[in-house]
């Protein structure tokens, strides 16, 4: 494993190893499988950036269950986000009267989980939880809690296990930040999905 990664001529330095990822992941799937024992639920992804933490999460998963996924757009190759949520790929599971757990690979202003929490909410299902691997608590402005976090991490530019830069270094297989703290004002935290 890298100690640091150059991408567009930035340096992004280890941040979580595979081995602090991979464990972490585990450590999810047990509270998951405790918590859904005797329920059959559906995992929703959520496109692009939650793919590889999805199919490690739901290799571990021992509970009966379905998947799908959602796709959306807020930031496309910029580092700014337009603000504005744009759903790209509808799901094709019905959720009605289902218990829906969305897996989203990181959480940061908290647009994108407040759309598809009003999206999936309106369409009644018995009940609704997030996993996430990364929460940017501090600059997350959502009204409900987020049940499964893997890492609460600081408003940092992140890269990798999924995490793009540009569509590209999503397939690190461990997570990198922005060197020298990678802070940068609020909005300008990621280019995803």
């Amino acid at each position: 494993m890298d100690p640091y990664v150059i991408v567009n001529s930035e340096r992004f330095d280890l941040y979580l190893s595979e081995e602090q990822i991979q464990k972490r992941v585990l450590e999810l799937a047990a509270e998951l499988n405790k918590d859904y024992t005797g329920k059959v639920p559906i995992f929703i992804g959520v496109l692009n950036g939650s793919f590889i933490f999805f199919a490690d999460l739901i290799r571990e998963i021992s509970v009966d269950c379905e998947v799908d996924f959602l796709k959306l757009s807020s930031y496309g190759d910029a580092k700014i986000s337009s603000g504005n949520v744009t759903l790209l790929k509808d799901l094709n599971c019905e959720v009605r009267e289902r218990d829906i757990v969305i897996v989203e690979d990181i959480v940061d202003s908290g647009l994108s989980i407040e759309f598809i929490k009003k999206l999936v909410l309106r369409e009644n299902p018995n009940s609704f939880r997030v996993v996430t691997l990364l929460f940017k608590k501090s600059v997350a402005k959502i009204n409900f809690p987020l049940e499964y976090v893997g890492f609460e991490i600081p408003p940092e530019f992140v890269i990798g296990y999924g995490l793009d830069y540009g569509q590209k270094v999503r397939n690190l297989r461990s997570i990198y930040r922005l060197s020298g703290g990678g802070s940068r004002p609020a909005g300008e935290v990621r280019a995803r999905r």
